[in-house]
């Protein structure tokens, strides 16, 4: 069986730390380099539930795409929500390798994963990474094409059925009968990318987070484009399954890959009419 150092290996290959903000915390996380590896959790969030699925299948690593400690502590004491968590793992012999921003600029990488889900092709960066080379294919976001031209009414619903389902659903904001084919992506929240996605021309933008203000006032500038709304879970779990054949392709049997299916949005109920007033869905 392949330790823990050889499957971080494979994993830093496929998305380099290099790419990776300066912002960002991203590698192992917890566990021993050299402890043999059975059996591999994928999974977006490292939280109780994906440890304690990685639990109850015997995993010895867990893939994780959103790092645990994202900011400086000066602490893991198990008397902390996210030290307990530390604790747990290391109890149960469970190490924890984070890949965040390095896997959304990396080729192919979240955004890659969730383009494809939703049915484009011919995909190329939104946002170029400053390492990239001239048209080298990384960084964050991706442009892509639908095979035939279909409404954004037509399209959301594609979206919709392509993601795992959540309680709050998926919102879009644009004409409903604009016809949509050149469509852009960026996995997690990707308001930031509005002004780039404009620049683009493209017909639409699929991302998360997407907040009032930013929504508004870019489509108050008129010709720019429509918007389509997913949680920041179903945006990233696509990657759980691109990540999990990164390894299952490395160890040729050897391991065991698992994606998790748990569902770690943070919204767990949606009233859908108030006040009686409702657009058109």
């Amino acid at each position: 069986m392949p330790m823990v150092r050889e499957l971080i290996g494979v994993l830093q290959t496929a998305y380099p730390p290099e790419l990776a903000e300066d912002w960002d915390a991203v590698g192992l996380v917890c566990g021993d380099p050299e402890d043999e590896v059975e059996r591999v959790l994928v999974c977006v969030d490292p939280v109780q539930a994906t440890v304690a699925e990685a639990e109850e299948l015997g995993a010895q690593l867990v893939v994780a795409h959103h790092p645990l400690l994202l900011r400086g502590v000066s602490s893991v004491a198990a008397d902390t929500r996210k030290g307990k968590l530390v604790h747990r793992m290391i109890r149960n012999g469970i190490a924890l390798y984070c890949a965040h921003t390095n896997a959304d600029s990396a080729n192919p990488g979240v955004s890659d994963a969730l383009a494809e889900a939703i049915g484009l092709t011919e995909l190329r960066p939104l946002n170029p990474h400053p390492l990239a080379e001239p048209e080298e294919p990384i960084g964050i976001g991706r442009i892509g094409e639908l095979p035939e031209p279909m409404t954004l009414r037509e399209f959301t619903k594609q979206v919709a059925a392509a993601l795992p389902p959540t309680e709050p659903g998926v919102l879009a904001a644009g004409d409903p009968d604009r016809q949509i084919r050149t469509v852009a992506v960026s996995g997690g929240a990707g308001d930031s990318y509005l002004s780039v996605a404009t620049r683009a021309r493209v017909d639409a933008f699929v991302t998360a987070d997407l907040r009032h203000h930013p929504a508004s006032e870019h489509l108050a500038d008129g010709d720019v484009p429509a918007l389509i709304g997913v949680t920041h879970w179903a945006s990233e779990w696509p990657w759980c399954e691109q990540a999990a054949d990164v390894i299952r392709a490395a160890c040729e049997g050897t391991v065991e890959v698992h994606v998790s299916r748990r569902n770690t949005d943070p919204w767990t109920m949606r009233v859908g009419e108030q006040g009686g007033i409702r657009s058109e869905g």
